[in-house]
């Protein structure tokens, strides 16, 4: 194990100090994030696990309910892309944390007065806010974080940084696990607000540090600079004139299309043979399991990967565990082969995938880093969110038992083999920018 010890501990004494911020950083969203994910889930499949809920003449059972709020998280996120730009234009760094961060404080405070009897505007909304915490807490600490590094240094530190989130993971969902009997859900919110206050102060340590920038020459210009207008749309002019972020839009995209799928055959596995209590134990049982494979994926393979075979192998790990679940949910569709497509998807994504991916972005510009990529992780993202929504509703709408679940593994399998020629095009241009 010697090598995969040294590649992933191959950070210079220099790197250190920012690396350990940013890994706490990391450690501190990806808590929230796992607090957060868990409990707005069981809320919104208890609060419809009996009586299902009807909407435009229809009637959807929790799992179908749930698509319909991925599909509303799109406008919620083509709104964030447009805050987040209007914002990147003004502030960066340590400043976009602070704002973001204190905006969730107070939401955290407002919903720990609502969340005790929920009613379906609560369920609903808070389900969205969940989303919106990820989408735009998880894109300001990489756009942070890729506008304080160059491609050498992303090589060798996004391994110990990515562990943070992973650990986050870990740390997030078994505490969850553990407590969640015994902890309300209000007092999880406040739990929740104590981390933000430590994310501001970690993210203004390390903007201190981070202060002088990178080398000029370390930041690639856009290949067409577009001319600033409308913030909703100053990210897809940036994406549409680069074949480069064009090839990080279809990674990004497809992955959001087969994890949007699995993820609804994992919840319709569970649904389908689990009731009450025993679903908020499956679903915390499982997102730890799947956070410790993550933990121990970044450990081991992450930095030995990416410094050892390239970023073109480490974004091709992901894909083939798809591909891997897909046909074992197909020939299999028993409850904890369901569960596991949570883990092909998350145990990697997370973990070798999301390092990889995120530094794709070093060898760019600043608008790119902030603007582009809020357009790719925000609104791309739930687009293609979407689609997958609209496929697995129609699926299910024609098809109503839940053995006709398994057949979206076809789909899934396809996808992830277009996939995988958007990844080995950025990996061989990402290697090329960064010479």
């Amino acid at each position: 194990m010697t090598a995969p010890w040294k590649a992933f501990m191959n950070v210079r004494r220099n790197e250190l100090p920012l690396a350990l911020l940013m890994f706490a950083y990391f450690f501190l969203v990806i808590s929230s994030f796992w607090i957060l994910k868990p409990i707005k889930k069981t809320l919104f499949i208890r609060h419809y696990d009996q009586t299902g809920v009807d909407i435009f003449s229809r009637h959807l059972l929790g799992s179908q309910a749930e698509l319909i709020a991925k599909v509303l998280n799109m406008f919620v996120a083509f709104l964030a892309v447009a805050v987040f730009t209007w914002l990147a234009r003004r502030f960066r760094r340590q400043q976009l944390t602070l704002i973001f961060s204190l905006f969730f404080m107070v939401c955290y405070a407002a919903y720990s007065r609502l969340i005790g009897a929920p009613g379906d505007a609560t369920v609903w909304s808070f389900y969205l806010f969940g989303d919106l915490f990820s989408t735009l807490m998880v894109a300001t600490f990489f756009a942070f974080l890729n506008d304080s590094v160059t491609p050498d240094s992303a090589r060798r530190i996004y391994g110990l940084i990515g562990l943070g989130g992973v650990a986050g993971g870990v740390f997030g969902s078994t505490f969850v696990r553990v407590w969640i009997g015994r902890i309300d859900t209000s007092t999880w919110l406040w739990i929740c607000f104590g981390i933000a206050l430590l994310i501001i102060a970690v993210a203004q340590w390390a903007g201190r540090l981070a202060e002088p920038g990178i080398p000029a020459a370390a930041e690639a210009p856009p290949e067409h600079p577009p001319k600033r207008g409308n913030v909703a749309f100053e990210g897809a002019r940036l994406v549409f004139r680069s074949r480069y972020l064009l090839s990080i839009v279809g990674i990004v995209g497809l992955y959001e299309i087969v994890s949007t799928v699995m993820d609804f055959q994992f919840t319709a596995t569970i649904e389908h043979y689990l009731d009450g209590e025993a679903i908020g134990r499956q679903f915390s049982t499982v997102f730890t399991i799947t956070n410790m494979v993550s933990m121990l994926v970044q450990f081991f393979l992450t930095g030995f990967i990416m410094t050892r075979f390239g970023l073109t192998t480490a974004l091709l790990v992901l894909p083939a565990a798809v591909i891997v679940g897909s046909f074992g949910f197909l020939s299999f569709p028993i409850l904890w082969v369901g569960s596991f497509l949570n883990t092909a998807d998350n145990g990697f994504s997370y973990s070798i995938n999301q390092s990889a991916k995120e530094a794709l972005y070093v060898p760019t510009s600043r608008d790119e880093k902030y603007k582009a990529k809020a357009f790719i992780d925000m609104f791309v993202q739930r687009f293609a969110k979407a689609i997958a929504v609209g496929t697995s509703l129609l699926i299910t709408m024609l098809f109503r038992d839940f053995g006709t679940i398994r057949y979206l593994s076809f789909f899934t399998v396809v996808i992830a083999v277009i996939w995988v020629f958007a990844a080995r095009y950025a990996g061989r241009t990402f290697e090329e920018r960064s010479k």
